[in-house]
């Protein structure tokens, strides 16, 4: 179970088995096990190895259901309508990047 978890979220995160097993200084053959069952009970110590480099907590990998669990933040309609009307505008994520940025900027020279 433990297994099926740690493989949903990290293909869910783009990752290899292999970029996983070296990320969290673990054996890729052992991270495999843990996937495929074999090994059904790992240590705590590799549980959290995983979970760090898959930036999600214990209980994520642990409990089936909280894996199931969407982890987005709540938005209200304003940020939705906000966001939609930026992307029916044209504006591509990367351009979001730089317009933060120059916000960024610009809060911290009114601060100045």
């Amino acid at each position: 179970m433990i297994g099926k978890n740690i493989c949903k979220i990290r293909k869910k995160k783009g990752l290899t088995i292999t970029e996983l097993a070296n990320r969290a200084g673990i054996a890729k053959s052992y991270v495999s096990n843990i996937e495929r069952d074999v090994n059904k009970n790992p240590s705590i110590n590799v549980i959290e190895k995983i979970a760090s480099v898959l930036e999600v907590d214990l209980k994520t990998l642990i409990d089936p259901e909280s894996a199931n669990e969407t982890k987005l933040p709540q938005l209200d309609a304003e940020w939705i309508d906000l966001v939609n009307e930026l992307k029916e505008s044209g504006i591509k994520k990367e351009e979001i990047k730089e317009f933060k940025t120059l916000l960024e900027f610009i809060k911290w020279q009114n601060k100045q």
